[in-house]
């Protein structure tokens, strides 16, 4: 009896480490909790684009994302000369700031009111 006690309590220790581990090896390999990739939906991605170019100008818009940490709407805008510029919005889809990718630079304008 005592055997199959102590059998019990270390195949649920090693159950549990193997868990745990899984969960440690799940949470590296996801990437950024805080970004959901999702696409705008259709009925607001031209609005969000139409937003994000009369705010930059010029370009073309390169992909979109709903729920972005800066805000509401991510529009990614690729310009003319090959840069891209991330342009955040409200719900509303007014223009919280921008963000241009790529090497230096890392400063985000925001717009002024």
């Amino acid at each position: 009896m005592r055997d199959k006690l102590k059998g019990a309590v270390i195949t649920g220790t090693v159950i549990a480490a193997l868990a745990g581990g899984g969960v440690a090896v799940a949470g590296a390999a996801g990437g950024d909790d805080d970004a959901t990739d999702k696409p705008i939906p259709v009925d607001a991605r031209g609005k969000a684009g139409a937003a994000a170019l009369e705010h930059l100008g010029e370009g073309k818009v390169s992909a979109t994302e709903v729920g972005d940490e800066e805000g509401f709407y991510e529009v990614e805008v690729t310009r003319p000369g090959g840069g891209e510029v991330d342009v955040h919005l409200d719900r509303n889809f007014d223009v919280l700031g921008d963000e241009a990718e790529g090497e230096g630079s890392e400063d985000e304008v925001s717009q002024d009111d």
